[in-house]
C-alpha cells in the first residue's frame, strides 16, 4: 500500500498568505489542507446522512470516508461557522490512474 501525501496548490497559497499577514500582525483564518493519493481499492459508498435545520449563519458540511491507519474511517457531516463570500467545498475522492485520490474540504470564494 502506497500513500503519498502533499500539500495542495491551495495549501501553499494559503500558508504562504498566513505568514505574510501573521508578519502584518493581522489574523487568517486557517482552511489549508492536504491531498493525499492512496493505491488501494475505492472508498465505500457515502453513507446516508439526515441534515437537521442549520442554525441561522451555519453551513452543513457533509460526511465523507477518510483514509486512516490502513482503512477507510466515516467522519459524520457537522455544521460550522459560514463565511461571508466563501462557499463550502466538501471532501473528494477520484479515482486517478492506477489510485484514488482525496481532496480536503475547503473554502472557495463566491465569484458573483
Amino acid at each position: 500500500m502506497k500513500i503519498e501525501r502533499k500539500p495542495s496548490t491551495l495549501a501553499k497559497r494559503t500558508l504562504l498568505q498566513a505568514a505574510f499577514v501573521f508578519a502584518a500582525g493581522a489574523s487568517v483564518p486557517a482552511f489549508a489542507g492536504l491531498d493525499v493519493d492512496i493505491n488501494v481499492g475505492p472508498p465505500p459508498p457515502p453513507r446516508v446522512e439526515v441534515v437537521p435545520v442549520a442554525p441561522a449563519g451555519q453551513v452543513w458540511a457533509p460526511g465523507f470516508w477518510e483514509f486512516a491507519h490502513g482503512q477507510y474511517v466515516w467522519r459524520r457531516g457537522h455544521f460550522q461557522a459560514g463565511r461571508p463570500g466563501y462557499h463550502w467545498v466538501p471532501e473528494a475522492w477520484d479515482r486517478r490512474g492506477d489510485h484514488h485520490h482525496f481532496e480536503e474540504g475547503h473554502w472557495d470564494r463566491d465569484h458573483r
